[in-house]
């Protein structure tokens, strides 16, 4: 089955044909900013006073989900009470498009969303965001046959549209801005200013009330519209424009805060022909200033080493006593930096580590063993959690899903590279394969590996075979951990049920279809959708135990979220609001 992600399949491989005879360097510095226009972006070591104050005394609500995962160690396990397990969404007019209640249960609303959305909701101070593209038509300006990235805002209480921010596509085409993807991210908000990142590759602040207070807050004064319908800026960054930053095919970042800095992936990466780094020196990483959105330090640790894109999210955690924020780099490295302004616009790099065994070779379209990391870095119990993954396009594959110790410091790889005429000296990373046997290299247990456990396979029936549902394979979900118990299905459409403190599952579940999103474990369940659209309920625990199947109609793309004991779940159309009795 054709996956909706980059199907110019065509395109692809012209691309690698391409790029066979294309030199890595040869357009390295085509997208780099100017000395002058570096040093203007780059802030001050302490943040600046806001433009305009956020409204300190609503934050957010104490049950209210304001970001990707709910807050920076991105662990998606909100309390609740009274969700159902049972659910019907009702049907549709199929020329009007209009929801029929009547022949729904237990939905409390629905919202209409573009053709195809990736970005999970966010819900906070009455409000619920969501990412999609502008197949819904809300706009007079922008007619449903225009393509854009949309920022969709909705009243919490019954699901009215409020207002869009809307983004026109780079003239660039799919290498920068891929057709119909819309925003594919979810915004970071605190009381009345929301922070997320565009499909042009833009950090955004907004004012969570657009337009509808008549008022244009902020130094940003271009809006193209101040009808009550329409967002409002307060700043932008353009990431391509002010930081040389080359974005394949998207940018997707969820981003996370710490104080007054955000934390952003910037998505730099390849061009079409998936061999060339267009921006080589452009940063991987930034802290920005979420009063000013000045860049306080820049990072580009990935360097030359970027297999694709970058389309993971931060984390971040206090460690220890100590500050850190945690980025999953386009180079299938996990890197920690002391989560502060930086020094001279630089981070200090705590620890990093290398996400696939050493051996593993990375080979265009999805045929090698070495993976990117789409996924989101869990922090849990002082610990850290991630699986890696590839573009969905690229198909199934092995995984690998890691619990690591972030206390340690430098590399803490499982692993290190060696060659064998000299095994005292490391060699230093390569971007396709780390290890090469037939060039005298070897891989050699890291004395100061930060490994508390690896799943990549598991003989759960003792035949000593390793059978589908005993592997881990590609993901683009994060984990979920409760209880000290982590749930993860995997692209492969299996559902993982594992110890967290060993590694060891429980359980696994062949959910037969791909999953793209994360689960969700709340009120004593476990929610996941998958491609086909189906909805599985799972008991919380050790024992599988399904409590339910439902028809979502179409397929759920993104992560089922709960906040203030009301479940959200998007298809590729619509958002669903779910409580008891529907109220």
């Amino acid at each position: 089955m054709k996956r909706p992600w980059f199907i110019l399949s065509v395109a692809f491989v012209a691309g690698c044909v391409v790029a066979a005879a294309t030199n890595l360097f040869a357009q390295q510095n085509s997208r780099q900013p100017s000395p002058a226009r570096a040093k203007a972006v780059l802030a001050a070591k302490a943040p600046s006073k806001p433009a305009t104050p956020v409204n300190e005394a609503a934050l957010a609500g104490p049950r209210d989900w304001n970001q990707w995962g709910g807050g920076g160690s991105r662990n998606n396990t909100p309390q609740a009470t009274n969700i159902p397990s049972e659910w019907t969404i009702g049907e549709f007019d199929k020329k009007t498009g209009e929801w029929d209640r009547e022949s729904s249960e237990n939905i409390k609303w629905v919202a209409r969303l573009g053709s195809q959305s990736y970005g999970n909701p966010v819900i906070a101070n009455g409000k619920v965001y969501v990412g999609t593209n502008n197949g819904a038509g809300y706009l007079k300006r922008y007619p449903a046959a225009v393509d854009l990235g949309c920022l969709l805002a909705f009243n919490e209480a019954d699901g009215a549209f409020l207002w869009q921010d809307s983004s026109e596509k780079l003239p660039t085409g799919f290498v920068n801005d891929w057709p119909l993807m819309g925003i594919c991210c979810a915004p970071y908000v605190e009381g009345n200013r929301a922070w997320f990142v565009t499909s042009r590759g833009e950090v955004v602040c907004l004012d969570t009330e657009g337009f509808l207070d008549d008022e244009n807050d902020g130094p940003y004064k271009a809006e193209p519209s101040n009808n009550q319908d329409e967002s409002d800026r307060i700043w932008v960054l353009d990431m391509m424009k002010d930081l040389g930053v080359f974005q394949h095919n998207m940018c997707s970042c969820s981003i996370t805060a710490t104080g007054d800095i955000l934390w952003v992936c910037t998505s730099n990466g390849v061009d079409n022909s998936h061999v060339n780094l267009p921006a080589l020196n452009a940063p991987s990483f930034i802290a920005v200033d979420k009063n000013s959105g000045k860049v306080l330090w820049t990072d580009n640790s990935p360097g030359i080493n970027i297999l694709h894109g970058q389309w993971s999210s931060p984390a971040y955690a206090v460690i220890d006593g100590v500050p850190q924020v945690i980025f999953a780099g386009g180079d299938a490295w996990i890197y920690s930096f002391k989560a502060d302004a930086g020094q001279n616009g630089k981070p200090e790099l705590l620890w990093k580590f290398d996400a696939n065994p050493k051996e593993s070779k990375y080979i265009l379209g999805g045929a090698g063993t070495r993976n990117e990391i789409i996924a989101t870095p869990v922090v849990y119990n002082d610990l850290v959690y991630l699986a890696v993954g590839q573009d969905p396009e690229h198909g199934d594959g092995i995984g690998h899903l890691w619990c690591i110790d972030p206390k340690k410091r430098g590399d803490i790889s499982g692993e290190l590279a060696f060659n064998v005429k000299d095994l005292k000296t490391p060699i230093p990373h390569r971007r396709l394969q780390a290890v090469i046997a037939e060039e005298g290299e070897v891989a050699r247990p890291n004395p100061n590996s930060g490994v508390v456990w690896h799943y990549d396979k598991f003989d759960l029936d003792g035949d000593g075979e390793f059978s589908f549902e005993e592997t881990m394979h590609r993901t683009c979900g994060t984990a979920t951990i409760k209880d000290d118990i982590l749930y993860l299905p995997d692209f492969s459409g299996l559902f993982h049920c594992v110890d967290a403190k060993t590694g060891k599952p429980y359980y696994t579940h062949d959910l037969f279809a791909a999953c793209w999103g994360t689960a969700l474990v709340a009120d004593g369940k476990v929610f996941v959708g998958d491609e086909e659209g189906k909805l599985t309920i799972f008991k919380a625990g050790k024992e599988k135990e399904i409590l339910a199947e439902i028809d979502m109609g179409n397929s759920v793309y993104s992560t089922p979220v709960v906040a203030n004991n009301v479940l959200y779940i998007m298809n590729k159309t619509h958002l669903f609001a779910i409580t008891e009795g529907g109220k």
